[in-house]
């Protein structure tokens, strides 16, 4: 396979070949919606929406690194050494928005980052503070959502869609060369990678994924690490 010279970035150092290959779609698109549209910054609360899987813990991870207080949602409750790397949790049920509002004093989170998409968009809406941000990365199990516009002018609320398929190999190795620096820093750590598959089983790899059967990263992989 032949790529432009552009699209190469260099790998962390302190990443393995398999490590490397399981950031890049989850930190870039994380980046994206974090960093460049949603502009977090310091003292800000980030709900993070779907913090189980790895662009949840890409977001987590990079809103700590740039001062923020988060607060992770989940379906099932976090064993405790997960809990402790956020400012609080909650359960993704109908009494969220209610619940979030109890933990930032009734005002709401700054940004709302959330990985699932589809059935969470109206409560994430509803998790806004005044004149604050939603970004959106998926639609699970609902492709088209419905909400209150008027509630949504009258927060003066900002919706971002972010997709890292629209970004092309340059633009991709951009984000991977601002991301890299904080991994070799110790700022960053990798995804927890389950099983590594060899190239000629990639098909049933993504099977197994479509299933739900293989874990939260599979990895596929060559003949060379």
């Amino acid at each position: 396979m032949r790529v432009p010279l552009e699209a190469l970035s260099q790998k962390p150092a302190c990443l393995s070949f398999v490590q490397a290959a399981s950031v890049g779609v989850a930190y870039t698109v994380a980046w994206q919606g974090l960093i460049e549209y949603a502009r977090t910054g310091h003292g800000e609360t980030v709900a993070v929406i779907g913090t189980a899987g790895s662009v949840g813990q890409a977001v987590t991870q990079l809103a700590r690194w740039r001062g923020s207080r988060v607060i992770g949602i989940t379906r099932e409750p976090l064993s405790a050494s997960d809990a402790a790397l956020f400012d609080g949790t909650l359960l993704s049920d109908a009494d969220l928005p209610e619940r979030l509002r109890q933990l930032t004093e009734g005002r709401g989170a700054d940004v709302v980052y959330d990985a699932v998409g589809g059935v969470m968009f109206e409560a994430a809406l509803r998790c806004l503070a005044h004149r604050c941000r939603l970004v959106e990365i998926s639609a699970t199990g609902a492709s088209r959502v419905s909400f209150d516009v008027r509630d949504f002018y009258h927060n003066e609320s900002q919706l971002f869609g972010a997709d890292s398929l629209k970004l092309d190999g340059a633009q991709t190795a951009r984000l991977l060369d601002e991301v890299a620096p904080l991994f070799d820093d110790g700022t960053l750590q990798a995804p927890q990678v389950q099983n590594t598959i060899p190239l000629i089983h990639a098909v049933d790899a993504y099977q197994r994924v479509a299933r739900g059967e293989g874990g939260r990263q599979v990895i596929v992989q060559g003949a060379m690490e």
